[in-house]
């Protein structure tokens, strides 16, 4: 008995060891980097306010001036949150961003309904993935 499971404990470990470590290198490139996003957002506790910023975008009024005049948290100053990396963010927040293609604050594709999270609503836009 004890040859036939070190044989196959033997097997096991040879093809489990390469297959973990394929796996656990892909997950460690999607975590540092691979998969990160340029991002803005407008934050609102409140959804009047929010689809009021909505309807200044929707006017064509630039994102960063109605991030300036309506977001509520620290990224206020355009809204711009710089690079942020996958597992770094709320996840329904995290899952619009990377769903969203990469666009301007001229001419910016954004979330359209908010998205909501445990802090408000929010109003995405990505400038950059790499």
């Amino acid at each position: 008995m004890p040859p036939k499971k070190d044989a196959k404990g033997g097997k096991d470990n040879a093809k489990g060891a390469k297959k973990p470590a394929a796996e656990e290198k892909g997950a460690g490139k999607e975590k540092k980097g691979g998969n990160s996003v340029k991002v803005r957002h407008i934050l609102c506790e409140k959804q009047g306010k929010i689809m009021e910023a909505m309807e200044k975008l929707k006017a064509g009024q630039k994102f960063p001036e109605v991030a300036t005049a309506y977001s509520e948290d620290k990224a206020r100053q355009g809204g711009d949150l710089g690079w942020q990396i996958r597992g770094a963010m709320v996840g329904p927040f995290q899952d619009a961003a990377f769903a969203l293609p990469i666009s301007t604050v001229n001419n910016p594709v954004y979330t359209d309904p908010p998205i909501k999270t445990k802090f408000g609503y929010h109003i995405i836009m990505v400038e950059g993935k790499k």
